[in-house]
């Protein structure tokens, strides 16, 4: 099925042929140009060389794993969106998964409708989504954060940001002296329809990620026991 050119470019790696096909169908059947990579290698050398919107990574794959294929890539690429897929869902690899640089874990099995949520979330953040572009800089405490460059310039100097890092400080500062819960932060940051359903401890490893890089400034995200978060005013 043939795509318009300007169609989001999908990379997909995966080792098991029906999964991949199967991923790559879908993807096709709503607007996206898929491509399928079936090894950690090629999936490297392919992430790297082609101009693609988005990765969808599984971590179990013969010879380079998923987990190096994204810190490689992240380390290249760091704004390339990155979505992996994998059947461990242990909170060990949770954790792996975003140390390595994904933006986003989807544990197999996993419904097509949340899948594409995803794919059309990310997409949306990393600008292909047609949003507004980054805000003005702001600052934490000592900490100056440049939405533009999506860095955080610290007295040890510049940290690089994450999207989902920018969103949440983003949220944090709009409602900067409020107690933002758990469950807004993962409506509007990540995109969750309904996470009252879920049980997840995402936002709080992201948060505890976000305090390591702001150094001086991570007392300024309170934690607000059972609750949510508050950045001080």
């Amino acid at each position: 099925m043939s795509q318009p050119d300007d169609s989001p470019r999908v990379l997909v790696v995966e080792d098991e042929p029906a999964i991949q096909r199967g991923l790559c169908d879908v993807l096709a059947y709503h607007g996206y140009q898929p491509t399928g990579s079936d090894t950690g290698e090629d999936g490297l050398r392919e992430g790297l060389t082609g101009q693609y919107d988005l990765v969808l990574l599984d971590v179990m794959l013969p010879g380079k794993s998923g987990f190096d294929v994204c810190e490689e890539l992240r380390a290249e690429a760091p704004r390339l969106p990155i979505l992996m897929l994998t059947a461990r869902g242990a909170e060990e690899d949770v954790v792996r998964g975003f140390r390595c640089g994904s933006d986003d874990y989807v544990t197999k099995p996993f419904s097509i409708a949340e899948l594409l949520a995803r794919v059309e979330a990310l997409l949306r953040r990393s600008g292909q989504g047609g949003e507004a572009g980054p805000g003005p800089p702001f600052s934490i405490g000592p900490v100056e954060i440049e939405p533009e460059r999506r860095i955080a310039v610290t007295e040890e100097g510049e940290v690089e940001l994450s999207r989902r890092e920018l969103e949440l400080l983003t949220l944090l500062v709009r409602e900067r002296g409020r107690i933002v819960s758990r469950r807004v932060l993962l409506q509007e940051v990540w995109g969750f329809e309904r996470p009252e359903r879920l049980e997840t401890r995402t936002v709080d490893m992201h948060i505890a990620k976000l305090r390591k890089k702001l150094g001086a400034a991570r007392d300024a995200i309170e934690t607000v026991r059972g609750e949510g978060y508050r950045l001080a005013g």
